[in-house]
């Protein structure tokens, strides 16, 4: 087991540098488009006769532009991920179409897995690192919708059609662009949902063949995983607002006897956070005293240094620079490690939770030391090649 990890809080995806303007491509559809977007329902829709069924991938959102030689990555907050993946830009000049315009996600596969942390690291200022990254952990780009094809815009067409001509322009097997593979079989999506996830995959996207791309709008559903834990309420973080709980902080023992720090339970209603503090008052710690006091040495460490946080290794430690927020707050309020509270999440990443968790309820009946990893469920291993192929 490693150090206690920092996640990412209250946010997964990165919000690229904002730099100087790129140019433009020439294409029916120019950027900056944000994607169309999915919301989540907590199962398998049954099909109606419209429907296609997709992996989720765990990457990130972007929307490929080509003009000859001239390729803009699209992010999903609108602004270019093009300078942090050049092998992807040499990729799309080499494998896609001279003048297209297709959505998909940007993974990083890391043997038969797919692997976020690392994909992470790519987002770097320094262009020497951007470069040396791009050679040791290349990213590859999995298609899954095609707005635009030479001088026809596909924005309107309805899905149905939009992947019968993304299929049309991958003849074969693509290096680093891939295809996504697609079912109109609701039974054959709920197996690549339980299937797929050991590849690091997160669920299953549901698109209505008739419908046509709509920018920033939730016309797609998403089921992705659900599973319980009971974690170590271990401190909480203020509310931008004041001294209110904002997000309370968990933690997991490992097999070395250590509490490490495996994401943030959040999303409670104003009145909630009030009530939170009083009930949490009590077991004010500290920082001295905590498991993660040694914390407070490695953040004050990196003072005036770069939000990487290379006195930590690249770890970001509650008190240091946010990767992708340098002007937020990480600080924490340290709690005596002997709350126990339930809550709901969907996947792991590493040793911690992928995405913020949900409280669910306390737990009185057990004892903090019975928060173990151990409790987990573990996906069964599957090839990332294997999904690709189909």
């Amino acid at each position: 087991m490693t150090e206690p990890t920092q996640p990412p809080v209250e946010a997964d995806i990165p919000v690229p540098v904002a730099e100087e303007p790129e140019p433009v491509p020439n294409l029916p559809v120019r950027p900056p488009v944000a994607p169309m977007l999915a919301k989540p329902v907590k199962k398998m829709p049954e099909q109606d006769g419209t429907l296609f069924y997709e992996p989720k991938w765990d990457g990130f959102r972007c929307i490929v532009f080509r003009d000859g030689d001239e390729v803009y990555l699209g992010s999903r907050n609108e602004r270019p991920f093009t300078r942090y993946f050049p092998e992807l830009v040499e990729a799309v000049r080499a494998e896609l179409p001279d003048r297209c315009v297709v959505d998909g996600e940007i993974v990083l596969p890391q043997g038969s897995q797919l692997d976020f942390d690392a994909l992470q690291q790519r987002i770097h200022p320094a262009a020497s690192r951007v470069t040396m990254l791009s050679e040791r952990t290349p990213a590859s780009f999995v298609a899954f919708d095609l707005l635009a094809l030479g001088d026809e815009s596909l924005m309107e067409a309805p899905f149905s059609e939009r992947r019968a001509r993304l299929e049309q322009i991958f003849p074969e097997k693509g290096r680093s662009i891939r295809l996504t593979p697609v079912t109109t079989i609701t039974e054959q999506a709920s197996e690549w949902f339980e299937m797929f996830e050991g590849a690091g995959l997160d669920g299953i996207i549901v698109k209505p063949g008739d419908q046509p791309y709509i920018p920033d709008k939730r016309t797609m559903l998403k089921v992705k995983h659900e599973r319980t834990a009971d974690v170590v309420v271990a401190g909480y973080r203020e509310h931008k607002t004041g001294p209110i709980v904002g997000s309370i902080l968990l933690g997991l023992y490992g097999d070395d006897g250590r509490l490490h720090h495996v994401g943030v339970a959040a999303s409670f209603p104003m009145a909630r956070r009030a009530e939170l503090v009083e009930e949490l008052k009590p077991y004010i710690a500290e920082l001295g005293e905590h498991p993660w006091g040694h914390w407070a040495e490695q953040a004050a460490a990196t003072v005036g240094q770069p939000a990487a946080g290379p006195a930590t290794g690249g770890q970001r430690v509650p008190g240091a620079v946010s990767r992708w927020n340098a002007k937020k707050d990480l600080s924490f309020i340290p709690l005596r490690p002997e709350l126990v509270i339930e809550v709901a999440y969907d996947q792991m990443e590493g040793d911690r939770f992928r995405h913020t968790a949900q409280w669910r309820r306390w737990r009185p009946d057990r004892t903090p030391e019975s928060c173990t990893y151990e409790q987990l469920e573990r996906p069964v291993s599957y090839n990332l090649d294997d999904i690709l192929a189909r």
